[in-house]
C-alpha cells in the first residue's frame, strides 16, 4: 500500500478521525489532502469543509483558506468562527479593510457587542 492508498482508504468517518488526528498532530498539509477529498464527497458537511480551511490557514495556504470559509459562510451565514477565521486570513493576505466586516460580525455573533 502506497501512501495516497492511505490517506483515501476506509470510510468517510475513518478519514475524518485520520485527518483530525493529522490536524491536532500540527501536521495541516496531510489532514488538508484527506479532507479535500472527505469534503469532495460530502461538500454540504460544514465542519469538514471549517477543518480544512483552518489546515490551509495553518499551512499557509491563505487562498484555499478564503475559499474555503466563504464556501462555509455560504452555507451557514452565522457561522461565527468561520467569519473569524476569514477575517484573520484576509489580515495576514495584508487585506484590513476586507477583513474588518468579519471581524465585527464575528464578535456580534459570539455576544462581543462592544467590538461590533
Amino acid at each position: 500500500m502506497n501512501t495516497t492508498d492511505y490517506y483515501t482508504q476506509g470510510t468517510a468517518a475513518e478519514r475524518w478521525e485520520r485527518a483530525r488526528k493529522f490536524f491536532d498532530a500540527k501536521e495541516y498539509t496531510l489532514a488538508a489532502q484527506i479532507l479535500d477529498d472527505l469534503v469532495a464527497e460530502v461538500p454540504d458537511q460544514v465542519a469538514a469543509r471549517l477543518l480544512l480551511a483552518r489546515a490551509y490557514y495553518h499551512s499557509a495556504q491563505l487562498g484555499r483558506a478564503e475559499t474555503e470559509l466563504r464556501s462555509v459562510i455560504e452555507r451557514d451565514p452565522v457561522e461565527h468562527y468561520a467569519r473569524l477565521m476569514l477575517g484573520r486570513t484576509l489580515e495576514r493576505q495584508g487585506r484590513h479593510e476586507e477583513a474588518g466586516p468579519h471581524l465585527r460580525m464575528a464578535a456580534a455573533f459570539a455576544g462581543d457587542f462592544g467590538d461590533a
